[in-house]
């Protein structure tokens, strides 16, 4: 682990304009700003999206922004310390983000996953692996919460399962009790990517413990879990693709509680921002 996870310091520092965004300079100087003022005002913050992605895997891509993650409890404090220092601020979506503008440029504060399932608890930061970015040390998310949140992602537009696929590869040491832990009775979305990875890397199958795959495949065969044959949790997987089962079937929305953490009026937000955020040719049909 701390020879991955050495080299891909070394990546990181030492080629700064890979990381996307943070080539243009006014990004790197807002993102360096941020960072280093949560640091010394001692609100802690994790580094996720691509910055963590490229620490863990090598691949390096083009991103339009950071990702910090926070705990629902650090969230207001985090936000005004970035209003303090001139940055305009939002509460874009109640149940999981927060953002933060300089200009075009923009960070993300991230604090659950827009499923509402992945919430950011100290196990993130009990297992979060130290490292640099720009310059500065901070922390990643563990690659564990990283598989347990881009495996919920299976959008028309963005799907995650490759980023799935990658960080397993890597991983050589993950703590799978942790992983099934995390997905608890959502455990068959983890055994889908688990079933792929063997497809896209039939020489690496070995990456995923025997027993690992031999324990849910057991749960498969003789779950006797209730059947709750009006229960819909394909919006767990993707805000847009199962709204007609939820509008028009009558099918029950698992993100909303009980079954989920979200409160109806929090769904409703989340989809209206479809149409907000599709590109300028979709929304002209094209």
């Amino acid at each position: 682990m701390s020879k991955v996870s050495s080299a891909r310091g070394a990546l990181l520092s030492a080629r700064p304009n890979s990381e996307g965004a943070a080539g243009s300079k006014a990004a790197t100087a807002f993102y360096r700003q941020v960072m280093r003022t949560l640091s010394e005002a001692h609100i802690p913050f994790l580094v996720g999206g691509t910055y963590a992605f490229v620490h863990y895997t090598g691949i390096a891509r083009v991103t339009k922004d950071l990702d910090l993650f926070v705990r629902r409890d650090s969230l207001e404090q985090a936000m005004s310390a970035i209003e303090q220092l001139g940055y305009r601020t939002e509460i874009t979506h109640p149940h999981f983000l927060g953002k933060a503008y300089a200009g075009s440029k923009f960070i993300d504060v991230i604090f659950s996953s827009g499923n509402g399932s992945c919430a950011v608890d100290d196990w993130w930061f009990q297992h979060a692996p130290p490292g640099w970015l720009l310059g500065l040390p901070v922390r990643f998310c563990p690659i564990e919460e990283m598989i347990w949140s881009k495996a919920y992602v299976m959008e028309r537009e963005r799907y995650d399962g490759h980023d799935v696929a990658h960080l397993i590869r890597v991983g050589t040491w993950l703590d799978w009790d942790r992983l099934m832990a995390r997905f608890g009775e959502n455990w068959r979305v983890l055994f889908a990517h688990l079933v792929l990875f063997g497809f896209v890397y039939p020489g690496e199958r070995d990456k995923v413990p025997a027993s690992v795959l031999e324990t849910l495949s057991e749960r498969l065969r003789n779950d006797t879990a209730p059947r709750d044959t009006n229960l819909c949790r394909g919006t767990l997987l993707s805000r847009s693709q199962y709204l007609h089962d939820v509008h028009e079937l009558g099918f029950t929305d698992a993100r909303v509680v009980p079954f989920g953490s979200m409160t109806r009026e929090q769904t409703d937000l989340w989809t209206r921002a479809i149409e907000d955020e599709q590109p300028v040719e979709k929304k002209a049909g094209h």
